[in-house]
């Protein structure tokens, strides 16, 4: 979404023609929103092994032109029809189920790599929509499974040829992709650095530089965080850097900050380019706003920040603060049930014009998704006893003491007070956060600060979500507009599953 649409800005048409996620509701919304896409619901290995048959289903349709080895389903049931021609019309497309009642198969709709039917049985499936059976019927059934049904199986590799169901080495111009490595996340406490890609949530990264290798693309992008390069040395970077090269691509690696380009946040990412020898590499974009610096960078990679010449002046636009982004947007309440609401205020800033914009440049007039993950009681009353100021948490409950060194106790002297279920108005676990030292749990933001980085979890307990004014946390929709992602842009899934 924010690659097509960046480079439609720049007058660049990029395509979507596939998408692969591992996450239902994130699906569901990409065909929402993107109802021109092919999104597959799988994980990226299972659509690498599916890319790899698809290729071979395709060579022994004689699609393609190049010696890619055929299907070994295909090539044997074609060698055994030739030795018996005559039970063809009889046994195409039938099965039989343990009573022993026919089943024929009137059309196959779909097919994935996987394990659909939960047999622990992976392998290359077909979607089956039987004759005489209506849609509540189909099954997923294995390839080897469907003996007989060798012409329909060709049928429907070649019509998804045809509509370029999957892509095939060298159709494919840019794959753009941000594999997940929570092996080196920082919220990840137990990272493998002896062994990073030993650690099975890194795979991801090696299976998304197997994709690029087999689809053969001109352009490669990948988006990561920046323990990408912080982590043990930087060895997940430098492999996924090693890897392009070694594929024959020319790479870059570069380093930049959201709010340097026009959003209230910080969020420090890593951009890999890689291209073709026959392309020309891409260079980023240069910075455009100033922007609230938080933390710092590995001095290794300190050249790899996107930034002007420090010997350049530079007019930069402002920095953007919450106030800028969400205060246009009517309150709500801790319960609010609706998914589309009106506006109430006009933009109030450059960038609530902008994210308010629909495709065509128009001003839209229905709000989606502006509801907040409701708080649990016990959490609301909390959150209804937080300050409305700036750097309010839970430090300002009553009963909660500040020692000389900054960490926090319960006051021995104040009783502890309850919420109405009985339990503490100050939970333990906001005390003993990061040993007494934060100030994080049941934060508010306030309207001159930034988001450090938005996280899909919404809940209150260590990280600073709470709006200025209103007892909640940030809707779905200000979490959204703090991403760039405009207000048309409708999200999809239970509550909790559509932040982002």
């Amino acid at each position: 979404t924010g690659l097509c649409l960046g480079a439609d800005i720049g007058g660049v048409k990029l395509v979507t023609k596939w998408a692969v996620d591992l996450n239902q509701y994130a699906c569901d919304s990409l065909k929402w929103n993107h109802p021109e896409t092919a999104v597959r619901n799988e994980s990226a290995d299972d659509f690498l092994l599916l890319l790899r048959e698809w290729r071979q289903l395709c060579a022994s349709c004689s699609l393609l032109r190049n010696n890619t080895p055929t299907h070994s389903f295909l090539k044997v049931r074609d060698e055994d029809d030739k030795d018996d021609n005559d039970n063809e019309d009889e046994d195409e497309g039938s099965g039989d189920d343990e009573q022993g009642e026919i089943f024929e198969v009137e059309q196959l709709l779909e097919i994935c790599y996987g394990d659909p039917k939960e047999k622990n049985k992976p392998g290359l499936y077909f979607k089956v929509r039987w004759k005489g059976y209506g849609q509540e019927e189909d099954t997923w059934e294995p390839i080897e499974g469907l003996d007989g049904c060798q012409e329909k199986i060709k049928d429907f590799v070649a019509k998804g040829f045809k509509a370029s169901i999957l892509p095939l080495p060298g159709e494919v111009q840019v794959i753009c992709g941000g594999p997940p490595c929570q092996g080196v996340s920082g919220f990840n406490r137990f990272r493998n650095s002896t062994n990073p890609l030993g650690d099975s949530k890194n795979k991801q990264l090696e299976t998304f530089m197997d994709i690029v290798e087999f689809l053969n693309p001109q352009f490669v992008l990948m988006e990561n965080v920046v323990d990408l390069v912080k982590f043990a040395d930087g060895f997940l970077g430098r492999y996924a850097l090693g890897r392009l090269v070694g594929m024959n691509y020319q790479a870059r690696m570069g380093m930049m900050v959201a709010g340097a380009y026009g959003l209230p946040q910080f969020r420090r990412r890593v951009f890999m380019w890689g291209a073709l020898p026959s392309e020309k590499l891409p260079q980023y974009p240069l910075p455009t706003h100033n922007v609230v610096v938080r933390g710092g960078m590995p001095k290794e990679f300190e050249l790899n920040v996107v930034a002007y010449d420090e010997a350049l002046k530079v007019e930069l636009k402002r920095e953007l603060f919450l106030k800028d982004a969400i205060s246009d947007l009517p309150p709500v309440e801790n319960d609010e049930p609706t998914d589309e609401m009106p506006y109430i205020d006009e933009p109030k800033s450059a960038f609530q014009h902008f994210i308010r914009s629909r495709r065509n440049g128009t001003l839209g007039s229905v709000l989606y998704d502006h509801r907040p993950l409701r708080l649990n009681e016990d959490d609301y009353q909390r959150v209804c006893q937080i300050p409305k100021r700036k750097g309010a948490n839970f430090r300002d409950l009553p009963g909660v003491r500040v020692r000389a060194n900054n960490t926090v106790e319960l006051d021995p002297d104040v009783e502890r007070v309850k919420v109405a279920s009985g339990k503490p108005l100050v939970p333990d676990y906001a005390i003993t956060f990061v040993r007494g030292t934060s100030t994080k749990p049941f934060g508010r933001l306030w309207w001159d600060e930034i988001v450090p980085t938005v996280v899909t979890r919404a809940e209150p307990h260590n990280q600073v979500i709470l709006h200025p004014e209103q007892d909640r946390v940030l809707t779905i929709r200000e979490n959204a507009r703090l991403q760039g992602f405009p207000d048309y842009y409708k999200l999809t899934g239970p509550i909790k599953e559509r932040y982002m």
